[in-house]
């Protein structure tokens, strides 16, 4: 079968209409992205404003749990079935998603539409962090009448999440970055964060074991540890193993690392909004109240920095060679 050989100025119309000779990134999978994250952000827009501004409800009541632990249960609006700890936290995260995670997620969904390639990075951890925010919602929040608008959150932010990294460059990523990016402070951040929340996490679990008692009294009412297991099992191994593959400055490292300091700096400001929340209600917030918002700051530090290390003329660069030499083996054939 004969192939189409294009022209001279076919192929320069062809270069110049993808965005290679300007200092642009484009985006696969625009249209399907722009919707999912509109869809994302009218959903999210009707899931906080109801978490935060709702009340009814009987108010606190004590409540005995099927393992015999006594619960205070917060007893009024959305999370009135939740614990009178955590459902104030749920109320926090609501109103970080609204005032930063839903602009955070329009603003970088019209950078990265403009071809800015850091505006795609920050759009990708953005969408982490709904996928990530509306995953526990599912499975760990008392059922509610939200249930089917989580669901539909979790979707889309999943798949938003997997058409947007498959849209950044997975092929030589490492030159789309200067020399000097801070590849150490970053990754190490990551690998430390890592270790550290996960240490946390087993003082919590470990101990009940321990002593023979084996349920934690963070379980309270509910079924299980759900943010310890998630946590543990997939969310810290991955920001460990993206840290160290950037320290190395693999591919992969470079690809990972920036999408996963994004989803680390919103989920770090939702983090120390609850423990401001949790102070406010008279809770000892030692030493998390410090621990936290340190973490917090050293995440969008990293996430600035790397994401201001992007080496635009050189990926313009690398662009237009990768596309010269897929033009000349089209001439040739």
């Amino acid at each position: 079968m004969r192939q189409l050989t294009l022209g001279p100025a076919e192929v320069q119309e062809k270069r110049s209409a993808s965005g290679i000779y300007g200092r642009r990134f484009k985006m696969r999978h625009a249209k399907t992205i722009t919707v999912l994250v509109l869809l994302i952000s009218l959903l999210a827009l009707a899931a906080t404003a109801t978490g935060i501004f709702t009340e009814e409800g009987p108010g606190a009541y004590a409540y005995t749990s099927i393992r015999g632990q006594e619960v205070l249960i917060y007893g009024k609006g959305l999370y009135q079935h939740m614990s009178a700890e955590v459902a104030p936290q749920g109320i926090a995260q609501d109103v970080v998603t609204l005032f930063i995670g839903i602009p955070l997620l329009l603003l970088s969904l019209v950078l990265s539409r403009r071809g800015s390639l850091a505006g795609s990075y920050l759009l990708t951890g953005t969408i982490g962090y709904f996928l990530v925010t509306y995953l526990f919602y599912t499975v760990m929040g008392m059922y509610n009448a939200l249930f089917l608008v989580y669901v539909a959150l979790l979707a889309a932010s999943f798949f938003g999440f997997i058409l947007a990294l498959r849209s950044l460059p997975s092929a030589n990523t490492n030159t789309y970055f200067h020399a000097h990016t801070p590849v150490k402070l970053a990754g190490g951040f990551l690998m430390i964060a890592a270790v550290a929340i996960g240490l946390l996490w087993l003082s919590i679990i470990v101990p009940p074991l321990a002593d023979g008692v084996v349920v934690p009294l963070q379980v309270e009412h509910y079924t299980t540890l759900v943010v310890q297991g998630l946590d543990l099992g997939i969310l810290l191994p991955a920001a460990f193993v993206a840290g160290r593959l950037l320290v190395h400055k693999y591919d992969a490292g470079y690809l990972l690392a920036p999408v996963y300091l994004v989803f680390l700096s919103i989920l770090m400001t939702a983090l120390t909004a609850k423990v401001i929340a949790m102070a406010l209600l008279g809770y000892n917030v030692f030493p998390v109240v410090i621990i936290i918002p340190l973490f917090n700051l050293t995440a969008i530090m990293c996430a600035v920095l790397l994401l201001r290390s992007i080496n635009k003329s050189k990926a313009v660069r690398v662009e237009t060679s990768a596309v010269a030499k897929s033009s000349k083996r089209t001439h040739s054939s």
